[in-house]
């Protein structure tokens, strides 16, 4: 996948991000700047949804915490929610 040129966020994503400790926010923005960077790469694992959310993908902040996002035209992404598994329903 491509380096991505520009991201969005939704305003659920920024009020989700908000609510996170600290550290963890510090933890998801390095990990946000690595999936703008790289984003296959395999700590990430950036994987397509399946159902109701066929058209979202995910990657992982850390064994709990997961960003959903959507790919746009010219290499940009959306990001929609960052939370637990929880994310998914």
């Amino acid at each position: 996948m491509p380096k991505i040129t520009k991201s969005h966020i939704t305003p659920y994503f920024e009020k989700q991000f908000e609510k996170l400790p600290k550290n963890l926010q510090k933890i998801a923005a390095r990990k946000l700047l690595l999936f703008e960077g790289n984003s296959s790469h395999p700590s990430l694992n950036t994987h397509k949804l399946k159902g109701a959310l066929s058209g979202f993908w995910a990657f992982s902040i850390n064994d709990n915490f997961r960003v959903m996002f959507r790919f746009l035209k010219n290499n940009e992404v959306i990001y929609y929610d960052i939370d637990t598994h929880n994310i998914y329903k």
